[in-house]
This record gives structure tokens, C-alpha cells and sequence, in this order.
């Protein structure tokens, strides 16, 4: 079998041609007035967020991680008045994620506490919070940290139900599911904080790395302001432990200019996961993603073969159709979370899905035609490798 054409996960020069006009404009703007740091269109794309997510205040931040980091840090500072949180406060956050996610925990001074996913949204499961919660280990929990995974969101009604009765924060990581929506409401502003990365694959990505940070409480947005500003209002008499995580103006202008463009993409992955899972349906050898209304499909992820995905994977990218797990690995086998986290039950819907997961091409300008061409090379990929 040959395909006789590279089918790529992302297509970043097409959809840069796709808004070239609009994306040019704002980098010569960025080129006439020459304010690199701070300027005026990071305030601009700010406001144009605060507009777009229903928040009170959103702060441009250097990455997706710093905005992970920036959050946890001024809570720690508002809720404990210390820089940093103690190791026997323990935040519960999902193991199926990227690294990110656990290290900020870390990076904040506290413990990650793993609970498991459910296995059909491949999201942090509220039952295993509770059950956490409820167990003697569950009084040092200061808050959570759910993750948006793959553009669905989380069930945030359980989860804010569980931090009110507990009175824990609650921070999402929004990193993969910018535009979700969660009932009508869009993700990241439903907790203390909504934390987003502008990472070039995202669904609203820059040129380079970016983040932001969105609440509605005034004094954590002052704090995150401060500590990504070096820890000071005036820098050369600072009263934090800071950060240089400032937003580039660049970035910002750029991601201005595709803001415009952010729901009509979101719609058109909508119509391609779609077109997936019709192409794949009564075809038992693949489970796909649930659809639910706010879903934004980040990434289009099937469940494969018990203990044939890598293979299938191979045959795949041999073919030409570009494919990529996301994630191989739990958090907490990774060496660096080993002793300095806690792992509560077996994991085993995690531990099953980082073996049987794997993305499929959802670029927003992805041809009909090579939706389905993708499709019937799965479907023979997966026929040859579990015929051996």
C-alpha cells in the first residue's frame, strides 16, 4: 500500500497563508512602532481575551508552563502568605498529560497527587477526586488541577462542587482546549485560574511560545503581574521570588490577528473529527472520542488494538499519514515525578490508554479527501497488523 502523499498532523504554512494578510499587518504595525516588550498589543490581545472568555482580567504570560507556574505560585503566596506552597500540600492532577501539568506542582513547592482518568474522555475522573478526598491522605489537599485534554472539556460541575464543599482552588490547564466550552461557559474561567499555552501547534498558536493567564479574582491577577514582572511592582526593589514570563509583543500582535479566525477553525475540526468517526463507525477494531457539545478536538485520538499501536503507528508513518501518541507515558512513571509524588489507586485506565491511544491528522484546512483517505489507511493499517 502506498498513499502517494504526505498527510501532515499540522499544516502550519497553509494556515499561515490562509490569514497571511491580516497576520502581515500585524507584525508591520509591531515593525513601525518598535515597542518589543510590553506593548501596546499585548494590552490589546489582553482585552480581547477578557472579552472572549467572559473573565475579568487576563494576563499575557511567556508560555503555557508559566502560566501553570504563575498560577500555583500566587496562590501559594495568597492562600499561605509564603512564596511557595509546603511539600505536604498536595494538588490532585491527572497522570495521562504532559510533563508541564505535574511539574508546575512541583515548581509551586507542593506534592502532585495522581488520581485516574475516565476512560471514555480521557479526562481526570471526579469519582477518583472524591474518593481521594475521602481518604485519610485527603486533608493535606490544597487543590486541583484538571486538564482539558484533546479539546474536551472536563466535568467541571463535579470538580467545582468538590473544591466549594472542600474549599480547595481550582486551576484548569486549558493548554488543549482553547474555545472549548463547558455547558455554554468557555473553559478557563471557571475556576481561580484558566491557565493557556499559544504553543505553535495549539488551536490558537503564535510563531513562537506564549501563554496566558485568566481570572476573575483581582488580587491573584495583581500577584501573577507582579511575579512575572521579576517578583516586583518596582523592578529594582522587588518583594517576590519572580519570573521573566512577559508576553512578547510580537507574539501577542500575531495572536491578535488569528483570534479572528479562532471559531471558524474550531468548527472546522469539529466537521473533520466528524467525518472521522462516521468513517469509522460499526468498524470495532477502533473506538473513537466521544463528541460532546464545546468540543474542540485539539487532537483527533482513537483507542487502537490492545498492544499493537506502536506497530500500527509504524506502518502509518511509513505510509505517509503522520500520527503521534500523546501520551506514552504516565506522569507518574516518569523518573522525575518518582518520590516526589503520590500515585493514589492503580491507574489503570491511564496506564491503558497511554498504551492504546493515537492521534490522527485534524488540520483545520485538511481536505475532504484526505479526511477520508486517512481513514481507509487506518483501516488497512490496522487490518495487516492484526492479521499476523
Amino acid at each position: 500500500m502506498s498513499l502517494h502523499v504526505q498527510v501532515p498532523m499540522l499544516d502550519l504554512k497553509r494556515e499561515y497563508l490562509y490569514m497571511k494578510n491580516e497576520i502581515d499587518a500585524a507584525i508591520g504595525t509591531c515593525l513601525d512602532h518598535q515597542h518589543w516588550i510590553l506593548g501596546p498589543e499585548v494590552n490589546l490581545f489582553e482585552k480581547a481575551m477578557m472579552h472572549y472568555l467572559s473573565v475579568n482580567h487576563c494576563i499575557g504570560v511567556s508560555s503555557g508552563t508559566e502560566a501553570l507556574v504563575l498560577s500555583l505560585r500566587a496562590l501559594a503566596i495568597k492562600r499561605t502568605g509564603k512564596e511557595y506552597f509546603e511539600k505536604n500540600h498536595q494538588i490532585i492532577t491527572t497522570p495521562f498529560t504532559f510533563t508541564a501539568t505535574g511539574d508546575s506542582i512541583l515548581r509551586s513547592g507542593a506534592t502532585p497527587v495522581f488520581v485516574d482518568i475516565d476512560p471514555k474522555t480521557f479526562n481526570i475522573d471526579p469519582n477518583q477526586v472524591r474518593a481521594y478526598l475521602d481518604s485519610p491522605g485527603g486533608r493535606n489537599v490544597v487543590g486541583l488541577l484538571p486538564v482539558h485534554l484533546y479539546g474536551r472539556a472536563c466535568a467541571m460541575d463535579d470538580l467545582s462542587s468538590l473544591a466549594h464543599e472542600r474549599g480547595l482552588f481550582l486551576v484548569e490547564d486549558v493548554a488543549q482546549a482553547f474555545g472549548a466550552s463547558w455547558k455554554g461557559k468557555k473553559v478557563g474561567g471557571l475556576g481561580e485560574s484558566g491557565t493557556f499555552s499559544f504553543f505553535p501547534s495549539k488551536n490558537l498558536g503564535g510563531f513562537g511560545d506564549g501563554g496566558l493567564v485568566a481570572t476573575n479574582d483581582g488580587e491573584l491577577a495583581a500577584l501573577i503581574r507582579i511575579l512575572l514582572k521579576h517578583g516586583g511592582r518596582d523592578k529594582y526593589n522587588v518583594e517576590h521570588i519572580g519570573y521573566n514570563a512577559r508576553l512578547d509583543t510580537l507574539q501577542a500582535a500575531i495572536l491578535l490577528a488569528k483570534l479572528k479566525f479562532i471559531d471558524e477553525f474550531n468548527e472546522k475540526r469539529r466537521a473533520i473529527a466528524e467525518t472521522y468517526t462516521q468513517g469509522f463507525k460499526n468498524y470495532s477494531l477502533v473506538i473513537t472520542p466521544v463528541d460532546v457539545d464545546g468540543h474542540v478536538f485539539h487532537q483527533y485520538t482513537i483507542r487502537t488494538p490492545d498492544g499493537r499501536r506502536d506497530e500500527i503507528q509504524k506502518v502509518l508513518l511509513q505510509e505517509g499519514v503522520q500520527c503521534m501518541v500523546y501520551y506514552p507515558f504516565p506522569l507518574n512513571e516518569m523518573k522525575v515525578f518518582v518520590g516526589r509524588s503520590h500515585v493514589w489507586g492503580d491507574l489503570k485506565n491511564s496506564v491503558n490508554a497511554s498504551r492504546c491511544v493515537l492521534s490522527l491528522p485534524i488540520e483545520p484546512l485538511q481536505d475532504l479527501s484526505i479526511t477520508q483517505l486517512v481513514i481507509a489507511a487506518v483501516k488497512k493499517v490496522i487490518e495487516k497488523v492484526t492479521a499476523k
